[in-house]
């Protein structure tokens, strides 16, 4: 099914719309990112074992997807504005009631609302992007959004770690109701419809299930969602280990840890950037495979960490090059997956998101089976899921032939997402 342009621009809605689209991505790496540092510190205050503390990460990306999978369809029904402040406001709620947890019981549960609402926002911006923009300047569009992420999940921990200096990891629960609350805020000022009444689907929940079976009946749509569910979680596993394995068995600080970090998610930036006017100006599927492959290496470096061992710069440089290369897989992913659909942004986008997260769910608490000094675990579950993406790349991806979308866009689109770079 060809691309079908979009009926409306960013002038149409307003020029500060797009800039608060991609301040939407924050929502994702903000959530899991910022309190990583304290993990282990929240894991003895709370009394609680490494496997259970990471549960927080795991029902905070459930909640994700779930939040995700209902808003989608349910923005292509009502619009892209109303859903997106009521996310925002059950966040800012949900972020206050995880800083006052008496237990890790209920910090999980808070954890799976929080990430319900913060679900919301991630996926207005991705279906609210379409809504927007076509072709290349739909291509660089979700660069933007993935150079965004490693940008959020570079200050996340940065920002997390010089706050524990201060104050504990309350207090950063305390901060993600303040930047849910400063992101509402500028809702409530700057967001304008991106989706007029014209465009929304109708049907209820009849039509919603329609929408799922055609798209899950799309060999590269289905494809798209597995290599970047799987390939996501592996950075998932990541963020989950991580922590404890560069903290407790190569000693780092929390702040040094953070510096760690900031590094891979530095990859990250640049790398989704890169890859962006890559698939724009040679090739979608052939840069997809690039990516698959530097995820592959880095997967592979952590396994022989963890079967051998190895120098603190070799495991570093394995999570660059892994979290790097699925930074390269996120804008041809999402390209694919989304740029046919234009009339079902939404509810496209709440599958391939939902896939992310979900993935990421299942992910997190294996590298915490053998406790807190072990990386086998880590390196196991990255070089599967890379592993099990590639497949799905070879099977439902290269083998299907799809014409990257449209390289030709609107005057305004262009002027648009330039004021953006």
């Amino acid at each position: 099914m060809p691309a079908t342009p979009v009926a409306s621009g960013p002038s149409a809605v307003g020029r500060f719309v797009p800039s608060l689209l991609l301040l939407l991505t924050v929502f994702g790496p903000i959530s899991m990112d910022l309190y990583l540092p304290v993990l282990p510190a929240l894991t003895l205050e709370l009394d609680a074992a490494t496997s259970v503390a990471q549960l927080t990460i795991t029902a905070c990306l459930i909640g994700l997807a779930l939040g995700q999978l209902v808003a989608g369809p349910f923005s292509d029904r009502y619009g892209r504005r109303i859903p997106l402040l009521i996310g925002l406001v059950a966040y800012v709620v949900t972020s206050l009631l995880c800083a006052l947890s008496p237990t890790i019981e209920m910090l999980i549960v808070a954890r799976v609302v929080q990430g319900l609402a913060g679900g919301v926002g991630i996926v207005i911006a991705q279906a609210a992007g379409r809504d927007l923009y076509s072709g290349s300047a739909l291509i660089r569009f979700y660069g933007r959004l993935t150079v965004l992420a490693g940008l959020a999940a570079i200050v996340g921990p940065l920002v997390g770690g010089m706050l524990a200096t201060v104050t504990d990891w309350r207090g950063l629960f305390l901060f993600l109701a303040v930047i849910g609350a400063g992101i509402l805020f500028a809702t409530l000022l700057g967001f304008r419809e991106t989706l007029p009444d014209g465009r929304r689907t109708a049907g209820g929940f009849r039509q919603a299930g329609r929408d799922f079976r055609q798209l899950l009946h799309d060999r590269v749509f289905v494809g798209a969602v597995l290599v970047t569910g799987l390939a996501n979680a592996a950075v998932f596993a990541y963020l989950a280990g991580a922590t404890y394995v560069l903290q407790g068995i190569y000693g780092l600080s929390p702040q040094e840890y953070a510096l760690a970090f900031g590094l891979t998610s530095a990859g990250f930036m640049v790398f989704g950037f890169l890859a962006a006017r890559t698939a724009e100006r040679w090739s979608v599927t052939g840069t997809l495979a690039v990516g698959l492959a530097m995820c592959a290496a880095g997967a592979g470096g952590l396994l022989v960490a963890g079967l051998t061992a190895v120098p603190l710069v070799v495991v570093i440089l394995s999570l660059f090059l892994m979290v790097s290369g699925v930074a390269v897989t996120t804008p041809p992913t999402t390209t694919l997956a989304l740029a046919e659909y234009p009339q079902m942004a939404g509810t496209a986008s709440s599958l391939l998101g939902t896939s992310r997260f979900a993935f990421g769910a299942v992910a997190a608490p294996l590298v915490g089976i053998a406790g807190a000094a072990a990386i086998l675990p880590l390196g196991i579950v990255t070089v599967t899921s890379i592993v099990l993406a590639g497949l799905a790349y070879v099977v439902l991806i290269a083998r299907t032939a799809r014409r990257a979308p449209e390289p030709a866009e609107s005057p305004t689109e262009t002027l648009a997402l330039a004021a953006q770079l």
